[in-house]
């Protein structure tokens, strides 16, 4: 049994996690404009992988066929939930893209429905509704202004992180798969992608490295190192210490946590139905969770349940995700836990 206080350290660590995927919004609209987005992701997606690649060469486990394949796939999907990001991020501010990015959280039990042919309670939909009308509010900011353009692009990336889960969770179904297999392909994959958008769209890799201070240089580090290798390997070892139903819960908290950096921080304008928008979409998200979680193991009450672990984005998470790396790859398996 767990004692009280690694209890106690594991849920910290979940947070900072949580806390430093909230923070990546911020950071990334830091170090992005509309030209250096594929820039930018080139150069974060390539150091991710290399990273990884060096962890998977140590551990000596043959990646399989099947591993690559399902990760190829899986990596296009992210790499299009990290590009409708990223431009949105560069388009809209750090507190509405933390916000509406956590839309995934009730797209992906409705495209996994939609998907596995089953109904989920009429309360779940209640609170997406919840959640949807205060996306409405935050971003048009207390008025009735259509999506900016940013937020537009950021809402496109919830919905394709919710496929990028909805896939996850198909693909690698059918036989067990190495989640650091899995994250490392799909990182790749991304490298590839953008690598080769750079050399005909936007800023070189070359000159946006070149562009980097130190202080920049830190920013990217943090985005790579904390908010990607950190957040996956701590997921993996926190999902054997405590339960998965608690690290989806506080791996969830990161739209607060987006909220308060963006806010705190950023110091981004918004007017008072705006914070209620913020409060209807946390209330929102986090009610759906739950009715949908508990849907879940009410359906299929002997079924195990799934490891919250990893992968950006994110997951993802949403992007993930979500992604992980949406923050992460490790977004995906967050969004399905709780996605990246």
């Amino acid at each position: 049994m767990t004692s009280p206080l690694t209890a106690s350290r594991v849920d910290l660590i979940l947070l900072l996690v949580a806390a430093s995927w909230g923070s990546t919004y911020l950071v990334a609209k830091e170090l992005v404009s509309p030209n250096s987005v594929v820039a930018l992701l080139a150069l974060r997606m390539l150091l991710a992988a290399v990273i990884m690649a060096a962890i998977v060469a140590a551990r000596r486990n043959r990646v399989t066929k099947a591993e690559v394949r399902v990760g190829v796939i899986l990596g296009i999907l992210l790499g299009g939930v990290f590009a409708f990001e990223t431009f949105g991020i560069a388009h809209t501010s750090a507190t509405n893209a933390g916000l509406i990015i956590s839309l995934t959280i009730v797209f992906t039990p409705i495209l996994d429905a939609v998907v596995s042919k089953r109904r989920l309670p009429r309360r779940f939909f209640l609170a997406a509704g919840i959640a949807v009308a205060g996306v409405a509010l935050l971003t048009g900011n207390g008025a009735s202004h259509p999506l900016t353009l940013g937020d537009l692009l950021i809402l496109v990336a919830a919905v394709l992180r919710a496929v990028h889960v909805t896939s996850m969770h198909k693909l690698s179904s059918g036989e067990p798969m190495d989640s650091l297999h899995l994250t490392s392909v799909q990182l790749v994959t991304c490298a590839a992608l953008f690598w080769a958008t750079s050399l005909f769209y936007g800023e070189s890799v070359p000159h946006f490295a070149e562009q980097l201070d130190p202080d920049r240089g830190a920013l990217l580090l943090y985005l790579v190192l904390a908010c990607t290798v950190f957040a996956f390997f701590v997921q993996t070892w926190a999902v054997r210490r405590t339960s998965p139903s608690r690290v989806s819960l506080l791996l969830g908290t990161e739209p607060i946590w987006a909220a308060l950096v963006g806010i705190a921080i950023a110091q981004d304008a918004i007017a008072p139905l705006g914070y209620f928008g913020i409060a209807l979409i946390l209330a929102g998200t986090a009610w759906g969770r739950s009715v949908e979680q508990r849907h879940r193991l009410a359906v299929r009450p002997a079924a195990p349940e799934r490891p919250a672990a990893v992968s950006d984005s994110r997951h993802a998470s949403s992007f993930a995700t979500s992604c992980i790396v949406a923050a992460t790859c490790g977004d995906a398996r967050r969004d399905e836990g709780r996605t990246g």
